[in-house]
């Protein structure tokens, strides 16, 4: 049979439990130990353990029963570690003890903070003003073809609407409603421009509103209602139609923006919903969102503009009030939808407790919001490479 030896130092240094020795002359009686351990009799397993005494060197060894380690009491907490975790400490005790200080040093890492981060993808911004650019002519190419499906005004009167009927028809007040549009646009406009992080705010309005000129081209072609205003100026019916007339009245439409104050708004249909709402209510929208949160009188301003804009379409019997309260509501679901899914994490991934992730145009969003990492903080910064005075740093301020 082979013999097993047995290293001392090993045994006395290497072990997680402490040894002590009584000296026997010239270490005999150690060597007799060793050598009845291994033969296995009894007389010597009995003197080996007169000689060795297995005591914990410090107070923390694990033990049996409930508590996890023998210094804590039973109604103590304690983590739990993994294996590697055990591993590690029990290496730093073995060297500790090693080195004779008695000290057991734990390695700790420091937690990782990562910022997030909003990169600018300047492409996925053009891409989104494409979107927006097709989704206009979309709607004025609607608005063509819907003009001469419009009934006349000669034969059907404006359908009864509990607003109207009570309130006298102004033309100067569509007029006052499109200026403050103009005003208002203007405004958000430029706070985009200081803003810096504005191609993510740029792509974010672009594609808002390409869904709703989208949703603007379905709604008011599938139904053609009669006209509002009985004064407001359309265009002679063609009794064809033809692709180049529909182009020229395209044209014609976008060389206007929509608006009636540049004369070339002269196509009449687009009732259901109201594209002057939508235009008023985002104004207020961008910049209570993206402005700084101390200027609560610039918001309340702002709001009460785009109100007053709104009631001057009524007043001009520019649309009925059913037009102006769905563009209200459409506007401001979609604004909220889109930001509460671009604000969260969780809403940007597909998963069978998401269900905005059903929202036919959710691919969309997670294209151009996917690499967003956050809420985009209200920050500014000067948008041109001159003057170099205003491009010093600055902290910026979420205010």
């Amino acid at each position: 049979m082979d013999r097993m030896v047995l290293d001392h130092k090993a045994i006395t240094l290497h072990s997680d439990y402490g040894s002590f020795d009584r000296p026997l002359g010239n270490g005999e009686g150690h060597e007799k130990d060793v050598e009845a351990a291994v033969d296995g009799s009894t007389s010597g397993m009995a003197q080996s353990s007169d000689v060795y005494q297995r005591q914990p060197l410090l107070p923390g060894a694990p033990t049996k029963g409930k508590d996890r380690w023998g210094g804590v009491g039973s109604s103590s907490d304690y983590y739990e570690e993994d294996d590697n975790d055990k591993i590690d400490s029990i290496g730093h005790q073995r060297a500790g003890l090693e080195n004779g200080s008695g000290i057991v040093k734990l390695d700790i890492p420091a937690p990782l903070r990562e910022e997030p981060r909003f990169p600018k993808e300047k492409w996925k911004t053009l891409i989104a003003f494409f979107f927006l650019v097709f989704n206009f002519i979309l709607t004025t190419t609607s608005l063509a073809m819907v003009h001469d499906r419009v009934p006349d005004r000669n034969v059907y009167g404006p359908l009864p609407d509990i607003i109207l009927d009570n309130v006298e028809a102004q033309d100067w007040a569509l007029t006052v409603s499109e200026i403050l549009i103009v005003i208002g646009s203007n405004s958000a406009m430029l706070l985009i421009i200081f803003h810096k992080h504005r191609f993510i705010v740029l792509r974010r309005i672009f594609l808002v509103m390409g869904l709703l000129y989208m949703m603007r081209s379905i709604t008011f072609y599938v139904t053609a209602l009669p006209i509002v205003s009985k004064t407001y100026y359309c265009s002679e019916k063609a009794n064809h139609t033809t692709p180049l007339i529909i182009t020229k009245r395209v044209l014609q439409l976008m060389s206007g923006f929509g608006l009636v104050i540049n004369g070339k708004h002269t196509y009449c249909g687009d009732l259901i919903f109201s594209g002057h709402t939508v235009i008023l209510v985002l104004c207020y929208l961008i910049i209570k969102e993206y402005s700084p949160k101390r200027c609560q009188p610039i918001h309340w301003l702002v709001g009460i503009t785009s109100f007053v804009g709104v009631i001057m379409i009524l007043v001009a019997h520019g649309h009925y009030t059913v037009d102006v309260i769905i563009a209200y509501w459409v506007t401001t679901r979609l604004w909220y939808i889109y930001h509460t899914m671009a604000n969260n994490v969780q809403l940007k991934q597909y998963g069978p407790n998401n269900f905005l992730a059903r929202l036919w145009w959710f691919p969309l969003f997670k294209y151009f919001e996917k690499n967003v990492g956050g809420v985009v903080p209200r920050q500014y910064d000067w948008p041109l490479p001159w003057p170099r005075r205003f491009l010093a740093k600055h902290p910026n301020r979420d205010s």
